[in-house]
C-alpha cells in the first residue's frame, strides 16, 4: 500500500491532535490544571452570588415585615417621594404635560414652586406657553405652599372656594 502525501499530511495532523488530546486529559496535564482551578473559580463565584442573593431576600423579608398598611391616595405620594418628586399636577391648573416641563426645568418639589419670584414666574409662564399672570392669578405659590406643608385638606378646601364665582 503506498501513501500519498495527502494521506501523510493527514496522518500527521491525526498524530498532532491525538497528542494534545492526550496531555490535556493525563492527570499531570497543565490544562487539566487550568481546568479544575476555573471550575474552583466558578463554584466560589457561585457561592459568593447565593450568599448575596441570600442577604438581600433577607433584607426584603425585614422590610415587608416592617411595612405600614398605605392608604388611600398616598400611593402617589409615595411614588413622588421614590423619585425625589412631589406630585405637581395637585396645584390646579398644572396639567400632565405642564409637569413634564416643569421638571425639565429643574422643578421638582412645591417648596420650589412656593419659592418662585416675579422673575420666574414670567420665564415659566413663558416656558409653558401661558398668559402673562397666570401662575400670580391661579396662586401657584399658596398652593404649594399648602401641599408642601402637608395640608392636603386646606388645599382642597381653599380651591373650592376659590372656584365660587364671586
Amino acid at each position: 500500500m503506498t501513501f500519498t502525501m495527502n494521506d501523510i499530511v493527514l496522518l500527521l495532523i491525526a498524530l498532532l491532535i491525538g497528542v494534545v488530546l492526550g496531555l490535556m486529559m493525563s492527570g499531570r496535564g497543565r490544562f487539566k490544571q487550568l481546568w479544575r482551578d476555573e471550575q474552583a473559580a466558578h463554584r466560589h463565584s457561585i457561592s459568593d452570588r447565593d450568599a448575596r442573593i441570600e442577604v438581600a431576600n433577607q433584607r426584603v423579608a425585614e422590610l415587608e415585615r416592617r411595612r405600614e398598611p398605605i392608604g388611600s391616595g398616598t400611593a402617589t405620594a409615595v411614588a413622588g417621594a421614590v423619585d425625589g418628586r412631589d406630585d405637581l399636577t395637585q396645584i390646579h391648573t398644572i396639567s400632565r404635560e405642564d409637569e413634564i416641563r416643569l421638571n425639565e426645568a429643574g422643578y421638582h418639589r412645591y417648596a420650589q414652586i412656593a419659592a418662585l419670584n416675579d422673575e420666574q414666574q414670567a420665564t415659566l409662564e413663558s416656558r409653558l406657553g401661558r398668559r402673562p399672570g397666570l401662575i400670580a392669578r391661579d396662586e401657584w405659590a399658596r398652593q404649594a405652599q399648602l401641599l408642601s406643608d402637608g395640608r392636603n385638606e386646606d388645599h382642597s378646601s381653599y380651591f373650592n372656594r376659590r372656584k365660587t364665582p364671586l
